[in-house]
């Protein structure tokens, strides 16, 4: 089985054009690297995390014209990682092996679409969203894959239906295999903020004008702010695609080092640079005798 599996593979990249081969090739190795990327990193599916999946789906149920299909979503998200993980293994791994190479295309193209209307709908200018780039790339491999046949057929034989097994049984060994290298989750949490679970920073450490990163009562980055007029904070996921933005004291404002979102914390978050569209949200704090606290 395992002779014949590596053999049709190796007689699909001899037989096929250049062309054809250079796609594949980028496209395979490619999704592969994404699952590699999530499978060791013991963030994407640890909660808090800064990395975590769940935020993602967070960010992209605020800003996606999609959005309420993520709300489901995040209630599963590890689930939901979990899935996208072992997808992207076993799309990569059956393009570059030739399984189901028309399916797999599909799934491809699929995904991209869905990693377009999810996180990079918004970009502008349209090109410097790289999932609408691969969307295409995976269906001009999928026309080419089909060439002049009238549709595509993607119903398996038995021989076929058994090295989708197999991949499917690499993928998952692949995201097993990733924990191992895997490095220890960024922590959010801080001995401040863990004193009753409400407690962030005591006032005196915070002179006026400074910030502090902290992670909120459900685990969640934050930011807060001190000025002369008393404190706040906001959310420090990104309300484009949830990644976690950074306070840029040069510029006074919070920026996304993911897509270049810039936002306005002395005027209630408001976005001052896209591709966000919404301001980021706010957490209620206080300050309580010596401390300031999540309200």
């Amino acid at each position: 089985m395992i002779q014949n599996y590596l053999k049709t593979a190796t007689n699909s990249w001899r037989t096929q054009a250049p062309g054809l081969r250079v796609m594949r090739f980028w496209l395979g190795i490619t999704w592969i690297y994404a699952g590699w990327n999530k499978a060791t990193d013991s963030g994407f599916l640890t909660a808090g995390s800064s990395s975590y999946i769940g935020t993602q789906l967070s960010g992209y149920s605020t800003q996606s014209p999609v959005g309420f299909a993520f709300n489901k979503m995040i209630e599963h998200a590890v689930l939901v990682g979990g899935f996208v993980m072992v997808s992207e293994f076993a799309i990569g791994l059956a393009t570059l092996l030739w399984v189901a190479p028309r399916l797999s295309a599909f799934a491809g193209f699929s995904m991209s679409v869905g990693l377009w209307l999810a996180s990079s709908f918004h970009a502008n200018p349209y090109f410097l969203a790289s999932d609408s780039a691969y969307a295409v790339l995976w269906l001009s491999y999928l026309l080419l894959l089909v060439g002049k046949r009238k549709g595509f057929e993607m119903s398996l034989e038995r021989r076929g239906a058994l090295r989708v097994g197999l991949t499917g049984v690499l993928a998952v060994g692949l995201a097993g295999f990733g924990k191992v290298f895997a490095k220890a989750a960024p922590s959010t949490s801080n001995s401040a903020a863990s004193a009753k679970g409400t407690k962030i920073i005591k006032l005196a450490s915070l002179k006026v004008g400074a910030t502090h990163n902290f992670a909120t009562k459900n685990g969640a980055p934050a930011v807060l702010f001190r000025t002369k007029a008393g404190v706040f904070a906001y959310s420090a996921i990104c309300t484009h695609q949830g990644c976690t933005v950074a306070y840029s004291g040069a510029s006074k404002t919070l920026k996304c080092p993911c897509h270049g979102a810039e936002f306005d914390p002395y005027k209630s978050a408001k976005v001052i640079n896209g591709p966000a569209q919404s301001p980021l949200a706010k957490v209620k704090v206080s300050i309580s005798g010596a401390w300031v606290i999540e309200a």
